[in-house]
């Protein structure tokens, strides 16, 4: 079987690509650094011919609601428009856990992305995922200094390899609409987790927990980018994944 997977230079996606092949299918990489772009459609029809499978895996850097929202919309209708001419025949959609109790900028688009998805004539799966265990590390970046502000969030993180391949698994199968969510075994204190990264480092920045005002802080400190119910729990740890890192 032939599976793209969009976005898939990025954390997730990466790991996408390598789980399609372990799983003895082929991938193709759709990524703007590789001249395709979800935006514009530039290089869709020739990286969707023959594919049989779409995983949506691309993100945009904003935490702002209307260029969140915009994007989202865009990029997926020019994605499902390509996979219709290309006759694609599941779309697969990676998604967050809790953004319907969450109004917070990138959160909407990404329930703008869902909505679209479910929209479309390409039959969809959505698997919602918690934040990855790299997330606490991309939020120390993100800051610079020695005074690292790292919002208030309880988060049951999950390693982007197991997202990965629960992407994959379901991509194979007959879709689905909206998948049993996907998250990690431990619920931890995002700030927590982002000082354990720099013991880890060695580094010697402090982190500073701050919460996020309004109702959308309230909200994530609070637990709702928690699943809720039944889901697909992951086996790898925090730490067990951190112990992995480069220090």
């Amino acid at each position: 079987m032939k599976i793209a997977v969009a976005g898939g230079t990025g954390v997730v996606g990466r790991h996408t690509v390598d789980a399609v092949r372990a799983a003895g299918h082929e991938p193709v990489v759709i990524a703007r650094s590789l001249g395709i772009d979800v935006s514009t459609g530039a290089g869709l029809a020739a990286a969707l011919t023959g594919v049989d499978v779409v995983i949506d895996a691309v993100n945009v850097e904003t935490m702002k609601a209307s260029k969140a929202e915009g994007w989202f919309a865009n990029a997926t209708n020019t994605l499902l428009a390509a996979e219709a001419i290309a006759k694609v025949r599941h779309h697969v959609v990676l998604s967050i856990v809790g953004i319907d109790q969450v109004d917070f900028g990138y959160y909407l688009g990404k329930r703008v992305q869902e909505k679209a998805a479910l929209a479309g004539d390409i039959p969809v799966t959505i698997l919602r995922a918690t934040q990855f265990h790299e997330f606490p590390e991309q939020t120390l970046a993100r800051a610079k200094g020695p005074i690292a502000p790292v919002p208030r969030m309880r988060s049951q993180t999950v390693a982007a390899s197991e997202v990965a391949a629960e992407l994959v698994r379901l991509a194979v199968g007959d879709p689905q609409g909206r998948a049993p969510d996907i998250a990690g075994p431990e619920v931890h204190e995002m700030p927590d987790l982002a000082r354990r990264v720099l013991e880890h480092a060695g580094s010697k920045r402090r982190v500073v927990a701050f919460p996020i005002p309004g109702a959308a802080g309230k909200a994530m400190a609070g637990g709702a980018l928690l699943p809720q119910g039944a889901h697909t729990r992951g086996r790898i740890t925090f730490d067990a994944w951190l112990s992995s890192r480069p220090r």
